[in-house]
């Protein structure tokens, strides 16, 4: 496989952790496998794998611009990475009140409500 490929492997395993890996690889179908393939180098082969920005930098973001921009199903994903990326829970806070200012209230109060639920799966205490 290509070296990007398998630097973002690495990395993606890093970052979102081994579990979840098998579980995504495991739901791979011949169907999705070129996205996935694609998503692997692109998003974890290269951008999450320069190290010009620190990971806990990329995770906030990350949650960031997923909130600003509404994909609010994959912050639960990106909130459990951050206990591998090193953002804390105030870290994530304030890139949420970021959102608040500059996307919306109403998006950072989901994202909010999202990471609130997802650090309580998680046991973290806030």
């Amino acid at each position: 496989m290509d070296n990007r490929y398998n630097e973002g492997m690495r990395t993606r395993r890093a970052v979102l952790g081994e579990a979840h890996v098998d579980r995504a690889e495991a739901g791979k179908s011949p169907f999705d496998a070129p996205f996935q393939n694609m998503i692997t180098e692109g998003a974890w082969g290269t951008l999450w794998s320069d190290d010009t920005i620190s990971r806990r930098e990329r995770s906030m973001l990350t949650l960031s611009l997923l909130a600003a921009t509404g994909n609010f199903e994959e912050i639960p994903m990106h909130i459990r990475a951050t206990a591998n990326t090193g953002a804390t829970p105030q870290d994530v806070l304030q890139a949420f009140m970021h959102v608040a200012v500059y996307a919306g209230v109403p998006k950072a109060n989901h994202a909010i409500k999202l990471a609130k639920q997802t650090y309580a799966e998680m046991g973290v205490d806030l």
